[in-house]
């Protein structure tokens, strides 16, 4: 049945407006529209090379299926939603995060819209939004906490969605997370190895789940080597440079200053690094940062910084693998993933 014709002479259908359609590619490759709409689908009954030809001719035309019939044939949109904070990025994790997510969706029907929001609002309303519009078929959503109220909502009303962190609630959710314990953990072994014994952390919120993976594989490690921590108060990785900066001086000039500072964003430790400058102190002598980077960029800055990447490409190709398999039905503990930090690092030489 999916035996090509010749090709019709004349001009191909389009849409009122130009664009290409199901009945342009028909018209283009002499096949009937069935055929086309079942080949662009990849369905097995249409052979190879029918669904090769139908498949090139569709990107040569610029075919996109028309969101609103996909809906109206379907009860789907092919959208999936990045609930995303855009405040106060510096380095390139969110638009590592997009890329991620949109290689793994290329090919595949859906899409990716990002829905950006404020922290200084209430988080819960652009995922409240997307679910009572029914405007994306699942949501990806990042700065979890511990207790969310995010994830209740979503789960109470059985939608399809994937966090970028854990919870803390009892509930089986789809997560992708990177393993700041772990992190932590490390960072105060290589800085005891280089013979550092008074250690800070620079962290997230304490709002935020992985604030508290953090913070425990920092305090678990140093009780366990026996060091000491001189306490970072005020300031965390979401404050502004200029508030890192100016409590970075204030506590280098102490007496009992730290000589380890352990970095949980990469931004924030240009700020560190300016204000133990300001103090009058050099990296590397004085002390020494173990920092997470997601940019690449922090050898360039300083080389004598210890960093470890944190890969938010492979975290955005998770967060989709994981959203599309919570909407096939897939159960939630098979969409969990959790990625282990690679080696401190140093470019000094």
């Amino acid at each position: 049945m999916d035996k090509p014709q010749l090709p019709r002479a004349g001009v191909p259908p389009t849409a009122a407006d130009g664009r290409p359609t199901l009945k342009t590619i028909a018209f283009m490759t002499g096949l009937g529209v069935t055929t086309v709409s079942r080949a662009l689908k990849d369905a097995p009954e249409i052979g190879e090379e029918t669904r090769r030809r139908v498949q090139l001719v569709a990107r040569q035309v610029g075919y996109r299926p028309n969101r609103a019939g996909v809906r109206l044939r379907t009860g789907k949109t092919n959208v999936i939603s990045l609930v995303l904070d855009m405040e106060g990025h510096i380095g390139g994790f969110v638009s590592d995060l997009i890329y991620g997510i949109s290689e793994q969706l290329a090919q595949t029907p859906y899409h990716l819209i990002v829905t950006p929001y404020s922290r200084t609002n209430d988080p819960l309303e652009p995922v409240r939004y997307v679910v009572e519009t029914a405007s994306a078929d699942g949501l990806i959503i990042s700065r979890t906490e511990p207790n969310d109220r995010r994830v209740r909502y979503m789960r109470e009303r059985d939608f399809p969605f994937v966090t970028h962190g854990r919870t803390d609630m009892g509930l089986e959710h789809p997560f992708h997370d990177f393993d700041n314990h772990a992190f932590a953990a490390e960072a105060v072994r290589k800085l005891a190895a280089l013979g550092r014994r008074r250690l800070a952390l620079l962290g997230p919120p304490s709002t935020l789940s992985y604030h508290y993976h953090m913070r425990d594989g920092f305090s678990d490690t140093l009780a366990e080597l026996g060091l000491a921590e001189v306490p970072f108060h005020g300031p965390t990785v979401d404050h502004a440079p200029d508030q890192i900066r100016a409590r970075t001086m204030q506590i280098m000039q102490r007496g009992d200053r730290p000589d380890g500072i352990i970095s949980g964003a990469d931004g924030a430790t240009l700020a560190l690094v300016a204000g133990i400058e300001d103090a009058g102190l050099s990296l590397g002598d004085d002390v020494d940062i173990v920092s997470k980077q997601s940019s690449n960029m922090l050898h360039l800055f300083r080389p004598r910084l210890l960093v470890v990447d944190e890969d938010f490409r492979l975290a955005g190709r998770e967060l989709a693998r994981s959203v599309m398999g919570c909407i096939a039905g897939a159960p939630p503990d098979s969409l969990q993933s959790l990625s282990r930090p690679g080696p401190v690092v140093s470019h000094h030489r």
